[in-house]
């Protein structure tokens, strides 16, 4: 485990809570808040109009990170 002054980097944080995710959610969960956060945020989308799978997840995490937050 990577720690700093006794404290977990981002990094492994990060992996930590993505490990845990993927231990309580199905792949359903996953295509869901990929597409949520693709239509939520189709502004972002490349040239020819369709979105790469890396970009569509990392928005819809952030859309589900929102939720989260109300």
């Amino acid at each position: 485990m990577a720690q700093h002054d006794g404290k977990m980097s981002r990094e492994e944080a990060g992996r930590m809570g993505g490990e845990a995710t993927a231990r309580t959610h199905d792949r359903e969960f996953y295509q869901e808040i990929g597409a949520k956060g693709g239509k939520s945020r189709g502004d972002e989308r490349r040239d020819d109009g369709k979105m790469s799978r890396e970009e569509a997840g990392r928005l819809g995490g952030e859309a589900r990170a929102r939720q989260r937050d109300r």
